[in-house]
């Protein structure tokens, strides 16, 4: 299955009648392994400041989480395995794997909780392929 199809199928699949705004699956150097074609166009340093949080929880919080120049502010996640940012009535769900960082982003009527659920499961599905 190529990962453009992980994106496609199973991040923006619908829930409720719902689905994500955007999705990645990015490498934890910055490359995009897949998105959807209304994933924003993100800055390198965007991307290094969330894998500097996910070193060092608590990294984004002051300044806020950016990713394609909006702000979100950082609310709780789990240190180093999950991030989670809020903006307006959307947000952001990150999650990091062995070798890439999932990405899903909300507005409503997705809740935060649906968000979650579709990009952790995401992650952990390929944290048990050893990806």
């Amino acid at each position: 299955m190529s990962w453009q199809t992980y994106v496609d199928d199973h991040l923006m699949c619908e829930i409720d009648g719902h689905h994500l705004t955007a999705a990645a699956i990015v490498g934890h150097d910055g490359s995009v392994w897949a998105q959807s074609t209304s994933f924003p166009q993100f800055k390198a340093e965007e991307i290094n400041g969330i894998m500097n949080d996910f070193n060092e929880p608590g990294f984004l919080a002051p300044t806020g989480l950016y990713l394609g120049g909006t702000k979100y502010m950082v609310i709780q996640g789990e240190p180093g395995a999950v991030i989670r940012g809020k903006k307006g009535s959307g947000g952001i769900t990150i999650k990091k794997t062995g070798q890439a960082v999932i990405f899903g982003i909300y507005d409503e009527p997705l809740t935060p909780g649906q968000c979650n659920m579709i990009v952790e499961r995401m992650g952990d599905y390929l944290l048990e392929q050893g990806l």
